[in-house]
């Protein structure tokens, strides 16, 4: 009896995980939103994480909006099945370098090599948001190629990493031959809003899976009496 009720644990814990990574990425991706929308950036051709620069009213709303997020990444590593550790480290990872890059502030502007001047913390805080975006595309591509995870999960991260990978590299390339542009701005926010969304779906559907897993074990399950009380089949 102490595997099986050990494992009803385990999956308890992960759709508790599964719904707080849901509530924390919904919240994060609020707050995050609400900065940018109220901060005093130019528009589109701002990057996101200028509404988090040291001073800015809106800086605090902003950081604590990535933390947050951060804490959604982390929490949806913790509710992934085993089968699912490959894409469960990239989203730890993933978990700490947005809140490395919540942590680390840029100047103003959000300058980037190669055509602007970038001071240490510029590039601490860039590469840390650049590889916090790799991470969950990374994560998506993983969920996608483990046949082991469920079908809706796998269809779900496919239809994302479809839809991130190209613009991924849309970005890169506009980074090094356009620099910091209005279609800079509106892709970044387009991955950013992918890998959201995803989060969120992703975290929901890994939360009804253990859900439905808890109960069907629990159905399943004899009671201490040796007696069990599974309906016979139809």
């Amino acid at each position: 009896m102490a595997e099986p009720d050990r494992q009803r644990r385990l999956i308890t814990l992960r759709a508790a995980a599964a719904s707080a990574a849901a509530g924390c990425t919904l919240a994060g991706a609020g707050a995050v939103t609400t900065a940018v929308l109220a901060g005093p950036g130019p528009g589109f051709s701002a990057y996101v994480s200028e509404a988090g620069i040291a001073g800015s009213g809106h800086a605090p709303m902003y950081r604590i909006g990535v933390f947050a997020l951060a804490a959604g990444l982390l929490l949806l590593a913790v509710a992934l099945p085993p089968q699912l550790r490959v894409a469960a480290a990239l989203l730890g990872a993933g978990s700490a370098s947005t809140a490395l890059s919540g942590a680390v502030t840029c100047s103003a502007g959000c300058p980037l090599p190669p055509f602007e001047r970038a001071t240490v913390a510029d590039l601490v805080h860039g590469g840390a948001s650049i590889a916090a975006t790799a991470a969950v595309v990374l994560a998506m591509v993983a969920v996608t190629l483990c046949r082991e995870a469920g079908g809706r999960l796998r269809r779900l991260s496919a239809v994302a990493a479809t839809l991130a990978l190209p613009l991924c590299a849309a970005i890169g390339l506009a980074m090094l031959l356009v620099g910091r542009s209005t279609l800079v701005g509106v892709l970044e926010r387009v991955v950013l809003a992918i890998a959201v969304l995803w989060g969120l779906a992703a975290a929901t559907t890994v939360g009804l899976a253990q859900q439905e897993e808890e109960a069907t074990n629990a159905a399943g399950s004899p009671t201490s009496e040796g007696i069990d009380h599974r309906l016979p089949p139809l």
